[in-house]
């Protein structure tokens, strides 16, 4: 996960944005507004129609507290450019100030939230208040006030999402640079709803990274435990990876396997007893949900809809700052529209599209084969089209534990791993001065700079016996992501180009690192190939594209029902969830009312983030295709310093396509007849 994406949005709101206006305003006439333009126009070599854009935007936002309107008229006559050379020379001078600016209160948050995050540390009743703590709460605040943001505004308008989509491959990367700079101020917020939103966000983050099952004591209904009090893991990624895991057990395998999706169902109902969270103290069996003390039958204590009530307290003030940016403005818009630079509804049917696809019937029946039995509502996560089903969990841990003893030995070998991918070793070297690896409390995740005076930080789960195979897998995941940042920061030609259009394009990168991670270990098996990595990437769309539809839906379902109590949200996640797995799971599962596609713990702390992996999976698929028979290497340097356009426009000019699900869907057809025909020879069922 890009831990970034989150801090960058509240720091800075330099989303791309759809509604040209972001607020109405009639302080300022029309006729003023004319005049003004009229008068820059007869007196600048800028276009009339960027004066009259910058003009009216910037009257949009002027308030009596702002000044007289003679005062707004001298203001924009006074710091309007007049020639290209001048604009060109403010640009330079605010990416200069915007990323001294931009980049320390990266580093302070970094900082603040390092106790909160990071393995090392004994924690203290504060952490939690500094982790929330906004020090770019009043950015917006003080930057209208001083005028700065006038400034900006005046000289670097908005562009609307379809103005960018039909021109944006015209643009040259300083035109680019221009438009992204005119999205620093979309809203105009009350400082103490950026604070709000982020104390909120830290708040959820923190419960979910100290979320751990401890699994020494949790046993079958048949009084079988498979698990030591060493093995705890964290809701749900490493509940999830676990249960990926015991693909490779072939004799006890599926018995883990029901006991991990227990578990699971538990988290998502809100009945899971409140005893077994990071305790071990407990005798559990998931499946009856009952506990036991010294051999003694305990009343259990429900989690009390804890879940809910963060998810709940972040629609809350997510959606608090709604008045801030237009008519018709929501979260849900601004996260697509603005952040995604797809349309929801385009997000929306790129899903479905896949999830009621043919294919995936196909594919499921080649899966039932593989695995010789029926399918269980927890093979959504079936892990055996990768080449690490054909080794035990315990053979990976060993020989990544004897690689990796250290969180420093894992840094150390990262330039072994960009030059194995086809990196220079010069760039190799260069990329890997730029990032720091860090032990983290959670799962892991990757931040990246805003400075090109810091490094991006890698942050992956490692234990005192060393990183095991989970942890390395994560870590090569969020090294994808450092790789990005740093290229898409240091290599771009101008400061506000930086980045990638969204979050799934960094997911993009992450994934295809991560897809290689055995053979960074020299374990790459023979069956790693081409049609097994399609479908793979399939059926992990499979999954996670319904997990995204919940996502969306319940958002949906919030906005209809804004003053729901955390046990209506409770009902409502529980029903959205059963309600996509009858449409798009029960007819291939053959089970209904399942709603484990709610178990996933960005739902509560990143909001509408979880749509970024399905759309990443896409968009590296369509990368990979394009990369075959190249060097990875001197292709992932060009691609990445292409810089943060619309989506289309970045794929079109790094693989000469759009984003589309068709080439996807084409490419699985013939590789389930090639899999079936390799399968068939190595004597598999």
């Amino acid at each position: 996960m890009k831990q970034s994406q989150r801090i960058f949005f509240l720091l800075c709101c330099m989303s791309p944005v759809f509604s040209l206006f972001s607020a109405s305003n009639d302080y300022i006439d029309e006729k003023r507004i004319a005049g003004v333009c009229s008068y820059l126009t007869r007196n600048s070599m800028i276009s009339a129609h960027v004066i009259e854009r910058g003009v009216k935007q910037t009257a949009e936002f002027w308030t009596e507290k702002d000044g007289t309107r003679e005062d707004f008229s001298k203001f924009c006559t006074r710091y309007a450019c007049k020639t290209p050379e001048e604009k060109k020379k403010l640009f330079n001078r605010l990416c200069y100030y915007f990323e001294s600016i931009l980049g320390h209160q990266n580093k302070m948050s970094l900082d603040l939230q390092a106790p909160s995050q990071l393995s090392g540390y004994s924690p203290t009743p504060i952490d939690a208040l500094f982790a929330g703590y906004d020090g770019f709460a009043h950015f917006q605040e003080d930057m209208f006030k001083s005028k700065i943001a006038f400034v900006v505004i005046l000289n670097f308008p908005r562009f609307t999402l379809e103005e960018k989509s039909n021109n944006g491959e015209h643009w040259t990367d300083l035109e680019w640079g221009y438009v992204r700079l005119g999205e620093v101020f979309i809203s105009r917020l009350p400082a103490a709803l950026p604070q709000k939103i982020a104390t909120t966000l830290a708040n959820a983050e923190n419960y979910i990274s100290n979320y751990n099952i401890v699994m020494g004591d949790v046993w079958t209904d048949d009084n079988e435990k498979f698990w030591t009090a060493n093995d705890k893991f964290i809701a749900h990624w490493g509940l999830r990876d676990e249960l990926k895991a015991c693909y490779a057990d072939r004799h006890k395998g599926t018995k883990k396997q029901r006991v991990l999706y227990n578990v699971m169902k538990r988290i998502v109902m809100q009945d899971i007893p409140e005893e077994v969270i990071n305790n071990n103290e407990y005798i559990w069996y998931p499946s009856s949900n009952q506990i036991f003390l010294d051999k003694i039958e305990i009343t259990a204590t429900r989690e009390k809809n804890i879940r809910y009530r963060h998810w709940l307290e972040v629609f809350k003030a997510e959606s608090a700052a709604d008045p801030y940016y237009g008519k018709n403005s929501t979260f849900i818009s601004r996260t697509f529209d603005n952040d995604y630079e797809i349309s929801v509804e385009t997000v929306e049917r790129l899903f479905t599209t896949l999830l009621a696809s043919p294919q995936v019937e196909e594919v499921a029946k080649l899966i039932k084969q593989r695995l010789d039995r029926d399918l269980q509502p927890f093979d959504i996560w079936y892990d055996g089209f990768k080449g690490r089903g054909c080794f035990s969990q315990k053979f990976l841990d060993s020989v990544v534990r004897k690689r990796y003893p250290t969180v420093e030995a894992f840094a150390n070998d990262l330039p072994r791993v960009l030059r194995d991918l086809g990196f220079s070793a010069e760039k190799a070297a260069y990329i890997c001065q730029h990032v720091t690896v860090e032990p983290s409390v959670g799962a892991g995740h990757a931040w990246g700079a805003k400075t090109r005076a810091d490094n991006a930080h890698l942050r992956t789960r490692i234990n005192e016996d060393g990183m095991d195979y989970k942890g390395y897998n994560i870590g090569i995941h969020e090294f994808g992501h450092n790789v990005e940042q740093t290229i898409s920061l240091h290599d771009v030609s101008n400061y506000f180009l930086n980045g990638v259009p969204n979050t799934a394009f960094t997911e993009a990168l992450a994934f295809i690192f991560q897809s290689r991670d055995l053979a960074l270990l020299n374990l790459e098996d023979s069956s790693l190939n081409e049609a097994y990595q399609n479908l793979d990437i399939f059926w992990n769309c499979y999954e996670i594209m319904g997990v995204a539809l919940v996502d969306i839906k319940t958002w949906q379902w919030l906005y209809e029902h804004p003053d729901a109590a955390d046990y209506e949200l409770r009902d409502a996640v529980i029903a959205i969830a059963k309600n996509v797995w009858n449409q798009y799971y029960a007819p291939i599962f053959k089970v209904k009312d399942q709603p484990i596609l709610a178990i996933y713990s960005h739902l509560i702390e990143v909001p509408l983030y979880v749509s970024a992996y399905p759309i990443g999976h896409i968009i590296s698929f369509q990368l990979e295709h394009f990369l075959k028979n190249k060097n990875i290497g001197t292709e992932v340097e060009r691609i990445f310093k292409i810089g943060r356009k619309t989506p289309d426009v970045w794929m079109r000019e790094a693989v000469g396509m759009p984003v589309s699900i068709e080439p996807l869907l084409a490419e699985v057809e013939q590789s389930i007849a090639t899999v079936k025909k390799t399968d068939k020879s190595r004597g598999k069922r």
